[in-house]
């Protein structure tokens, strides 16, 4: 049984590095496509004006995104439950609403699009409104993409804990994880109160990737790597089980009528 756990806690593992992998590369590929991230409107707005179709593919590419992103926190919830069940749920609960804010804001670039799926727009009175509205749009999306950034920095708090802490995957990225935390609720609070001073998250942004890409490089490629349940890499939970299994067969020898009833 130890071994078939073993081998379903590997298979999760790599699992859940694709998705997190998948989640970067996705969320790329849609700022590459269409803008659809954190950019400034006017770019996005010059996509919607000139390539439409481009935009939501990059729309469609930008939610595909935000659900691997939902399926990697549950993997690593899986992951690392046993270590400690209630801050693992305590870093699900934290990616799942900043998970929902994104998806809410995202709904302001569904009316952008809207604005400018009819280019007869353009060509009336209304033309200056229907652009502001437009701009009002996507800097309703920037704003609700900046929120979520709270929770997706705060999120990174138990899970880097928990990785520092799991023995299945190396302490530093648990340590890299919990200095992107910072790094993201520094972007928070840069793109809130000092829009202007963009330099200030440029060192963060390093960082976040090299944590991220990290971890879901690891569990991707490595897996659970565990010996045994009484071995060194063990979590917590494992060995308590263990020592918990050892006091019991120690009593065998001295108490068989005992160690019968139990069985």
């Amino acid at each position: 049984m130890a071994i078939a756990d073993h081998l379903a806690r590997d298979k999760v593992a790599r699992v859940t590095g694709g998705f997190y992998l998948g989640f970067i590369l996705a969320s790329l590929l849609a700022d590459t496509v269409g803008h659809v991230s954190v950019s400034e409107p006017q770019p996005v707005y010059e996509t919607i004006s000139t390539d439409l179709w481009s935009f939501r593919l990059a729309l469609v590419i930008a939610l595909i995104s935000v659900f691997l992103f939902l399926m990697a926190a549950w993997g690593l919830y899986v992951l690392l439950r046993p270590v400690n069940r209630d801050l693992a749920l305590v870093f699900l609960l934290l990616n799942a609403v900043g998970v929902a804010i994104q998806v809410a804001s995202m709904l302001s670039l569904v009316t952008a699009m809207l604005l400018g799926e009819d280019p007869s727009y353009m060509r009336t009175d209304a033309a200056a409104q229907v652009q502001g509205l437009t701009y009002l749009s996507l800097n309703a999306y920037k704003t609700g993409f900046v929120t979520a950034q709270l929770f997706f920095g705060t999120w990174l708090f138990p899970l880097g804990y928990l990785v520092y802490g799991s023995g299945f995957v190396p302490r530093l990225l648990g340590v890299l994880l919990v200095l992107d935390g910072f790094a993201i609720l520094i972007w928070f609070l840069q793109a809130l109160l000092w829009p202007d001073y963009e330099a200030i998250i440029y060192p963060g942004l390093a960082l976040s990737f090299v944590a991220e890409v990290g971890l879901g490089s690891w569990l991707l490629l490595r897996g659970v790597k565990t010996a045994d349940t009484g071995g060194t890499h063990a979590t917590p939970a494992d060995r308590s089980r263990s020592q918990v299994s050892k006091e019991g067969r120690d009593e065998c020898p001295t108490r068989p009528l005992g160690c019968q009833a139990r069985r």
